[in-house]
């Protein structure tokens, strides 16, 4: 229980509002419950008088046909620009109440709370000649000839709503209402204290008030629950937005509804109690398109929020991250047909979700040509490629580990279709390339009965090659085993001569040991290989007293020379 000598107004008692709980609620129903005090004078210092204005044109209240995510979507974006057409006045002080004009605005910049905190501390004590006197947002006092647009206001309410309020809970509850109930100033001793809104926000005011007394709210739909959490962000309210936060994580989730929580104020997404949301909004939109290829149209669709989204996930079904690199590419000539528009968001935004250390050397160099990247950019991430390619395996699991628990994970290996190889080309005395792939016990494991997976092409003479380790029968269909090939890219009349050799780490020593040799002329298209490389059944070859698996993993070398 909390101290019952504690002075709600001392700056050091912990608020409600930054004490976070494992249930729906924002606290222990014992410390934080009265509901029984709400709007009831007996229990209340104050009187809160509720002004209700008309909505600006267009805007739907949450009762009046805002009944889905699309509609309070459609109806944020009409409100945060007539808002920002709206010269009322803000704050009007009397010398017998407080009067704020406390419309929600959808703020884009984060604002919010500085707007709020100086409203709080901004309003200063004026004689009775002073009625009728206006101050803007910095507590200036507004031009003579702005006094009309009080008049307008006061013939324009709606209605008024009286409600009994106890300063000490709304403090408690709301950095917000402590400030203005503290700030040393005779308004903060004042008893009526006037809000002023339109008439799309009372519901979802009168709601959060009554969570900050009963911790629980009426509002049962997103739409519902989202204007409470905006109305909660704008008076900092802290535990009502984790409740909204956790109801609406409970709620069936959309492509529209994550794009919308993606979308909120950047002061509601930068509020601790709303992370948890956003976060299972990203993970929504990278399950739905985890396989990028498959629904490229739509994902080439998606605003930016939802793009980081999809390109941040570790899962991300590609065959490449070349793949990656000409998606990102498209999507921003597509959204920003400006060079310099463009530029800006692949270096700041999109450029740090592609992973230059797993694209291929042979698009690394095109990059280093790409007029869409700042050229002292692309320098940077190509050199940190190469950098990362040279380093040895254990250096490299390294820094994938360090980066596990950041936020870009440049140095993490997605699941790719094709699986990366390194490659050593040689030009003298022949034409020869070395290509090297490892495969972990947990892919080849998922290749039974008769998968196979592919590696990233490499180019020996101008051609484009690629290997395949498969599971399929042996030669006589007796039993399943390991097979591995290496196929030709080009289709059509080209024909090339190479001889090839597969080797495999092998214990006792884990030194490359040779499996099979051969040659073949490829003609596009075709693939050559052995279908039981280990020479033994699948069983032995995934047993865990395997010859072939080193740390889980099975290492491959394929060694290509193109024939005189």
């Amino acid at each position: 229980m909390r101290d019952s000598n504690a002075d709600l107004f001392d700056p050091r008692t912990i608020m409600d509002s930054d004490c976070a709980t494992d249930g729906l609620g924002p606290g222990p129903v014992s410390d934080s419950d009265f509901a029984f005090a709400f709007n009831d004078s007996n229990f209340s210092d104050r009187v809160l008088r509720i002004e209700i204005i008309p909505d600006l044109p267009e805007t739907k209240s949450n009762g009046d046909g805002c009944t889905s995510i699309a509609d309070w979507a459609r109806n944020r974006k009409r409100r945060r620009e007539d808002i920002k057409k709206d010269a009322a006045v803000d704050v009007l002080v009397h010398c017998e109440e407080q009067i704020l004009t406390c419309s929600m605005p959808d703020t884009e910049d984060g604002e919010g709370y500085v707007n709020q905190d100086e409203e709080a501390v901004a309003m200063i004590e004026e004689s009775p000649s002073c009625v009728g006197n206006h101050l803007n947002k910095r507590g200036d006092e507004a031009a003579p000839g702005n006094d009309g647009l009080w008049s307008m206001d006061c013939s324009a309410v709606l209605r008024v709503k009286t409600i009994h309020i106890s300063s000490p809970i709304l403090a408690a509850k709301s950095p917000f209402f402590y400030k203005l109930f503290s700030n040393g100033m005779r308004e903060s001793e004042q008893r009526q204290v006037t809000l002023r809104i339109h008439a799309s926000e009372e519901a979802a005011l009168m709601d959060l008030l009554n969570f900050m007394y009963s911790n629980t709210l009426s509002a049962t739909t997103s739409p519902a629950l989202l204007d409470v959490l905006m109305a909660a962000d704008k008076f900092e309210v802290a535990s009502c937005m984790r409740y909204c936060s956790r109801l609406l994580r409970s709620m069936p989730m959309s492509c529209e509804s994550a794009l919308l929580y993606l979308d909120l104020p950047s002061s509601v997404l930068m509020a601790d109690a709303v992370q948890p949301l956003t976060d299972a909004a990203k993970q929504f939109l990278a399950a739905r398109y985890k396989d990028i290829t498959k629904f490229q149209d739509e994902v080439l669709n998606l605003p930016l929020a939802g793009v980081e989204a999809v390109l941040s996930s570790d899962d991300l079904q590609v065959p490449s991250e070349d793949a990656v690199y000409d998606f990102v590419l498209k999507w921003a000539r597509t959204h920003y047909p400006k060079l310099e528009d463009r530029r800006e968001v692949l270096g700041l935004r999109l450029g740090r979700l592609i992973r230059f250390p797993y694209m291929t050397c042979r698009k690394l160099r095109k990059v280093l040509t790409c007029n869409d990247f700042d050229p002292e950019l692309t320098s940077k991430v190509v050199l940190e490629a190469l950098f990362f390619k040279a380093e040895p395996p254990y250096r490299q699991r390294s820094l994938a580990a360090d980066e596990a628990s950041t936020r870009y994970h440049r140095f993490v290996e997605r699941a790719y279709k094709y699986r990366p190889v390194k490659v050593v080309e040689f030009e003298l005395p022949r034409q020869q390339c070395v290509v090297y792939l490892d495969l972990k016990r947990e892919e080849c494991s998922l290749l039974f009965p008769t998968g196979r997976v592919y590696s990233q092409a490499f180019h020996l003479g101008g051609q484009g090659f690629f290997l395949s380790a498969h599971c399929n029968m042996d030669q006589q269909s007796s039993f399943h085993c390991f097979g591995l090939f290496l196929g030709m890219q080009e289709k059509g009349s080209v024909t090339f001569a190479v001889d090839y050799e597969f080797a495999a780490r092998s214990k006792p020593t884990e030194e490359y040991v040779s499996k099979y040799k051969g040659n073949y002329t490829f003609t596009g298209g075709k693939a050559v290989g052995y279908r039981n490389l280990f020479s033994i059944p699948w069983t032995a070859f995934m047993a865990d007293d395997s010859l072939y698996f080193i740390d889980g993993v099975v290492h491959l070398r394929a060694e290509l020379t193109i024939r005189q």
